[in-house]
């Protein structure tokens, strides 16, 4: 006997006060004016379902401006999980790209070669991101299995996540185009506990990538 969980993950809202550049883990305010878009998700996202977030205000903002759109009680408060935050770029965050070419450093040009497997200088690979999240993937699948999860995160975390689900090669995953506000559905089916037959190991079903929320409903 199998369970699925569904995650349902939504990028967070437009970023404001970047100005072009490179802002990865910096804790930025996002553009939540936007309501018509968090009526659509509002509608499509299930009620019973347990939240998550990152730690990065962006994210817990467009949660809590989704909610604000749902009939009937307020949802519970997310589970922050920094475990699920955008790729850290380390020295690079708060530079533009001119900036960094203009340096001439060779780890910029090896990163623009392998992004998925280059860090900047103290930061995060693409393949570390991974990592991390496939861990609080599986907690949480396990934590809440059965269930509906709505991650409301990043897009580096969506990339990473759809990675895992479709076992893509970490260079291919960052090719995935995911939007702010879109949403991603991608389904945990578990098997029964020492089962080795095929159709009752673990396993992801995609249902939905990078969909606009003013097509969902």
């Amino acid at each position: 006997m199998s369970t699925t969980t569904r995650w349902w993950w939504v990028r967070h809202a437009p970023v404001v006060g970047h100005n072009g550049r490179i802002y990865g883990q910096d804790d930025l305010e996002c553009d939540c004016s936007d309501q018509a878009t968090f009526r659509h998700l509002a509608r499509v996202l299930p009620r019973e379902a347990v939240w998550v977030t990152s730690h990065l205000r962006r994210t817990r903002r467009t949660a809590a401006a989704i909610a604000a759109e749902m009939a009937g009680p307020a949802s519970a408060a997310p589970v922050i999980e920094p475990a699920l935050a955008e790729q850290h770029f380390g020295d690079w965050q708060g530079m533009t790209n001119a900036e960094l070419a203009a340096q001439r450093d060779g780890v910029w040009h090896r990163f623009w070669l392998a992004p998925a497997h280059e860090a900047p200088p103290g930061g995060e690979s693409f393949v570390a991101v991974i990592e991390r999240v496939s861990a609080a993937v599986r907690r949480l699948s396990a934590d809440h299995a059965g269930r509906d999860i709505v991650a409301v995160t990043h897009g580096g975390t969506i990339r990473a996540a759809l990675a895992i689900a479709l076992d893509l090669d970490p260079e291919r995953a960052l090719a995935v185009a995911v939007d702010n506000c879109a949403l991603t559905r991608l389904d945990h089916i578990a098997g029964s506990p020492g089962s080795h037959a095929l159709h009752e190991a673990d396993a992801w079903s995609v249902r939905l990538v990078n969909a606009p929320p003013r097509t969902l409903f």
